[in-house]
């Protein structure tokens, strides 16, 4: 056994160093009248080709910014540990910001809202730019979308309202549905929050699989799909409702309950679980 051992790790010594890079940039958003920063993950040897990779869009989660996957998730360590392992593909990674830690006064949110029509933007400004941009993507086979809590949330209302432009959807700990939450407040100001609360009310993902029609079914069975969330975490109840919906409707999803909270912790391990099913599930 020791023997066994010893030689699995002298094999994993001697695999290649695969190491991609995080860059920052911004885009200028005629939509948002602003300028959205976002970090990009580039694949080991990027550039030294011509060649075009496969795309996975990674939203962060409320209060968060662009900076939170690769800053507290690990994202870069995890993807060039998949990488080396052969576990994924060579892919970009677009990490886009959608937020900030002053939810009251900073758009938070991937929905369109008063002022700040984010979904238009996402779509007709930030997908086609960044994958002439970067060389990837282009095509449903070519593009995946996750993210945690409010980014998990928008990842499967996307692939919802959209399910010709994803060929996967890894929703962890996903923010679905916001009725709850108006029927504990009582008066709240009418800041930015407020529109983000009333937004993922008005787009929810549970909402939308009551009144789907066949037709629309039929175009969600073309998305794999992923529920990840934690046994305690207390969105659960949102995460397990949707799973429910789409097994009823026909639509195939896989679910995974894992041992956690609402925390990074519970997120870095769901991205070593999303990067492999996103790779599996590109054409």
């Amino acid at each position: 056994m020791k023997k066994l051992l010893l030689i699995t790790l002298l094999a994993l010594a001697f695999l290649p160093l695969r190491a991609g890079k995080v860059v920052t940039d911004s885009l200028y958003s005629r939509v948002l009248g602003a300028s959205v920063t976002y970090n990009v993950y580039l694949p080991d040897g990027y550039g030294k080709v011509e060649r075009h990779y496969p795309v996975v869009y990674l939203l962060h989660g409320l209060s968060d910014n662009y900076t939170a996957w690769a800053k507290r998730g690990g994202m870069k360590t995890v993807t060039d540990e998949l990488s080396r392992t052969g576990e994924i593909v060579p892919m970009v990674i677009i990490m886009p910001n959608a937020g900030g830690p002053d939810v009251h006064n900073t758009w938070n949110g991937y929905f369109n809202m008063p002022g700040w029509n984010y979904e238009d933007f996402f779509f007709k400004e930030l997908v086609p730019t960044l994958e002439k941009k970067y060389s990837c993507g282009g095509s449903k086979g070519q593009r995946a979308i996750m993210g945690l809590s409010m980014g998990g949330g928008g990842s499967v209302v996307y692939s919802q309202r959209h399910p010709d432009m994803f060929s996967s959807c890894y929703a962890m700990s996903a923010w679905l549905d916001n009725k709850e939450d108006e029927l504990k407040r009582t008066v709240d100001a009418i800041d930015k929050l407020y529109y983000v609360r009333e937004a993922v009310k008005q787009y929810s993902a549970l909402d939308f699989m009551d009144n789907a029609d066949e037709a629309t079914l039929e175009k969600l069975r073309t998305v794999a799909w992923f529920i990840d969330c934690g046994d305690d975490d207390f969105l659960l109840h949102l995460n397990y409702g949707l799973h429910m919906k789409m097994k009823k409707a026909g639509v195939h999803s896989e679910l995974r309950v894992r041992n956690g909270v609402h925390n990074w912790e519970y997120w870095h391990l769901a991205l070593r679980l999303s990067l492999p099913f996103a790779s599996r599930n590109f054409n």
